[in-house]
């Protein structure tokens, strides 16, 4: 967090928390009430002070004001910001060791690392996928990836490995659905009651 926001919250210890006004859309755009903040240093500081509760709910604490953010998915984006081998964040944080690797109902690649859980972006797909491979580490055709990610399929593994930063994980299968509480995070974070807010 940076500094100002620091001593902000140290100085004005219990402004009310705002919700309902910042959103995380899936492919790591920020937005206040459906529009797109497009400025680039608005964008870096919700960044750099984004972090989650206690209770899994994600907030960017802006001076001594904490505003809770609307999740269309998942707390983070993964891009590859056109290095597969460097995977990063929408906040610009490195991904590092994957520790493990979904893929849901719609095709959507889930990652967990030790910074937290977050869905590649769409739009990175192509790129990532040569990352994946079989059991023994080798490159799997068209056809092969397209069997074992068809929704249809009803067996939890893929069959399909996602190597990256030295360590390969297997591909599980998730609902959508299930993936805020299986990783425990609030997509839409609401007062409590009798809580103020802004």
């Amino acid at each position: 967090m940076d500094d100002n926001v620091i001593r902000a919250m140290a100085k004005w210890p219990n402004v009310p928390a705002v919700y309902g006004w910042l959103n995380l859309d899936r492919r790591g755009n920020w937005l206040i009430k459906g529009d797109r903040i497009a400025n680039r240093g608005v964008t870096d500081f919700i960044g750099r002070n984004y972090a989650a509760d206690e209770n899994g709910r994600w907030y960017f604490q802006n001076g001594p004001q904490r505003v809770f953010v609307t999740l269309e998915y998942t707390p983070f984006i993964v891009t590859t910001k056109d290095d597969p081998a460097a995977l990063v964040t929408h906040t610009a944080q490195p991904v590092d060791r994957v520790s493990g690797a979904w893929v849901d109902e719609s095709g959507s690649l889930i990652l967990r690392w030790a910074g937290g859980i977050g869905v590649v972006n769409d739009r990175d797909l192509a790129a990532v996928s040569a990352l994946f491979g079989d059991v023994h580490g080798k490159p799997l055709s068209d056809a092969a990836l397209g069997k074992a990610f068809d929704p249809q399929t009803r067996r939890h593994a893929t069959g399909v490995y996602f190597a990256y930063a030295g360590n390969r994980v297997p591909i599980g299968r998730i609902q959508a659905g299930e993936v805020a509480q299986k990783f425990g995070f609030d997509p839409a974070p609401r007062p409590a009651e009798g809580e103020p807010d802004c």
